[in-house]
Order: C-alpha cells, then sequence, then structure tokens
C-alpha cells in the first residue's frame, strides 16, 4: 500500500474508536446507572472498561498478527496510561479543577501504582508470559466483581420482593426499551472498535515501515493517543458537565483496566515481548505520572487548573522526546 492510502486507513481507524468508544460508553454508562450504581464506581468500571477497549482489541490485534507486534501490544498500554493522567486529565483539570473522592486517593490510586510496579518488573525479562497474563486477568475480573458489589451494597436498593404499584408497572415498558437501545448502542460500539482498531494497526504500522520509525515509537504515540480519544471525549464532557469523579474514575480505571486486563487477557492468547526499542525509560515516565498524582490531590482532595496545566506540560515535553531520539 501506498503512503497515502496507509494514512487514511489509520484516519478512519481513529475516527471509529472514537465513534465506537462514545456509542459503548453512553451505552453501557446508561445501563449502569439504571443498576442504581453511583458515577464514581461507574467512572471506574463500567466506563473505564468501555473506553479500555480499544486498547483491548489494538493489542490483541497487534500480538495475533504474524510475526507478533509485541511493541505495539505494550507500547499502547504504556502510552495509553501516560495520556490517560498526563493528557485526559491534564485536560480535565484546565477545563475545571477536579474533586477527588476520597475512595480514589485511599484505594484505588495505590492499588494503581501497586500493579504499575508489577507490570513493571514483569516486563524486566523483556516479556510476559501465558501464566503471568492469566494471573493479572483474574486479578481484574475480581477487582471489578469487588467494586459493583460494594457498589450496590451502598446503594441499598430496595427490594425485589415488593409489589409493584400500577404506575411503577407501567413504566416497566420504557425502562425495558430504554435497555434495548442501549444495549443495541454497546453492540454497533464493539463492531465499531473491532474494525477500527484492525485498520488502525494495519495503517500504523506499515507509516512505521516507510518512514523507518521504531513500531515502538508509532505505538507509544499514534496509536496510544488514538485508543485514548473515547476517554478524552469523555473526559471533556464531564467536566463541562461538573462530573469530576467520573474523569477521574475513568482516567485511573482505564490505566487499572489497561494492565489487568489489556495486558492481561493478551499475554494469555499470546505471549507478549518486547524489543529495546520499547525502553525502561518509558516505564518510568509511566510511573512518574502515576507517582506525581499522588502529591497534588493527597492533601485537599483536588486537582487543580495549574496542577492539570503541569501534567500537560509534562505530556508534551515526552511527545516531543519521542519524536527526537
Amino acid at each position: 500500500m501506498d503512503l497515502f492510502t496507509d494514512s487514511c486507513w489509520l484516519i478512519l481507524g481513529l475516527a471509529l474508536l472514537y465513534l465506537g468508544g462514545e456509542w459503548l460508553v453512553k451505552g453501557a454508562r446508561d445501563i449502569s446507572l439504571l443498576m442504581g450504581i453511583s458515577p464514581l464506581v461507574v467512572g471506574l468500571t463500567v466506563v473505564a472498561f468501555g473506553t479500555s477497549a480499544p486498547e483491548l482489541l489494538v493489542s490483541l490485534k497487534a500480538n495475533l498478527t504474524n510475526p507478533p507486534k509485541g511493541d505495539i501490544a505494550i507500547g499502547n498500554v504504556v502510552g495509553s496510561n501516560i495520556c490517560n493522567i498526563a493528557l485526559i486529565l491534564g485536560v480535565g483539570a484546565a477545563i475545571r479543577p477536579l474533586t477527588v473522592h476520597q475512595q480514589l486517593v485511599r484505594r484505588e490510586m495505590p492499588f494503581l501504582l501497586l500493579i504499575s510496579l508489577v507490570f513493571i518488573l514483569l516486563l524486566l525479562d523483556e516479556s510476559i508470559n501465558r501464566s503471568e497474563g492469566l494471573c493479572l486477568f483474574a486479578v481484574v475480573v475480581i477487582y471489578t466483581a469487588l467494586s459493583l458489589r460494594k457498589a450496590r451494597a451502598a446503594s441499598n436498593p430496595k427490594s425485589d420482593l415488593e409489589i409493584p404499584q400500577d404506575g411503577e408497572a407501567k413504566s416497566s415498558q420504557p425502562h425495558r426499551s430504554g435497555a434495548l437501545a442501549n444495549i443495541g448502542l454497546l453492540v454497533v460500539g464493539i463492531i465499531a472498535l473491532v474494525f477500527g482498531a484492525d485498520r488502525l494497526v494495519l495503517g500504523g504500522s506499515n507509516i512505521a515501515r516507510h518512514f523507518e520509525v521504531p513500531e515502538a515509537t508509532i505505538a507509544l504515540t499514534i496509536v496510544a493517543f488514538g485508543t485514548s480519544l473515547p476517554e478524552l471525549a469523555t473526559s471533556i464532557v464531564a467536566a463541562l458537565r461538573r462530573e469530576g469523579d467520573i474523569i477521574i474514575g475513568n482516567a485511573v480505571g482505564s490505566c487499572i483496566f489497561n494492565i489487568l486486563c489489556v495486558v492481561g487477557l493478551t499475554a494469555s492468547v499470546s505471549p507478549l515481548s518486547r524489543t529495546p526499542e520499547l525502553r525502561n525509560w518509558d516505564l518510568g515516565v509511566m510511573l512518574a505520572f502515576t507517582l506525581l498524582l499522588f502529591p497534588f490531590v493527597w492533601r485537599d482532595r483536588l486537582l487543580t487548573r495549574s496542577q492539570g496545566v503541569i501534567f500537560l506540560a509534562g505530556y508534551t515535553l515526552y511527545v516531543c522526546y519521542l519524536g527526537l531520539r
């Protein structure tokens, strides 16, 4: 294929990932809210999983090619986590200061730091095998189940044994039709994500070969940014609607899902390996941004505009460094 065709595939893939992620998140979020789950937990679980679907599909597609493109799979996760914290939270805080829920500071953020360290340790031997991938995936299943269970318990739903009143019986039909519409939106979103991921990997890989750019660099920049577009779009909308819990929950939850679900499931299907182009420096930048989040929000439970600008500046410097190396 020529450069123009590859660029068209890349743009089409990015567009489909954005639209598919939006449809997937909207359908999943509306269904979860009907279940009585708080916005914070929705951001940490349903929205985070939905917006991490592009990373999962791109990584699976890249690792199942012949030969496997482990640098795209791993670089996509590393770059997306950097993007989630530095760019997504940076943009959200720059639009409007973000109030941070105590649960995030005391539970999810330390958990993210822990699994980030585990992820880096697993890559010391340049690969993640199937058994390590299965362990990571098992952790995300347990984490999600516990989060949803605690959320449902905290919401104190009314007993299902209560006899519905006439008005409640009449209103069940709109709820049912709304649920079906959201399920349809989920399906359309997944289809768009699958095709978009395929086109993105194809276009990105061919462009990298054309310019003799290491695929790890493409994965850390173009692919990572493209697969983070759903998170970015969700955060901008949530910031404008003053829904800070969804922004931070989405960013932190997506980072957790990227490591545990994307890396875990991808390595479970086929072992992941990396080349020297994906450097320890990139892993260090991911860890540094995660650590920087703690002093910013630990005391005041607030991510200010100036701190958001610092995140954006750091992300800009990192991307410039990738372009020069």
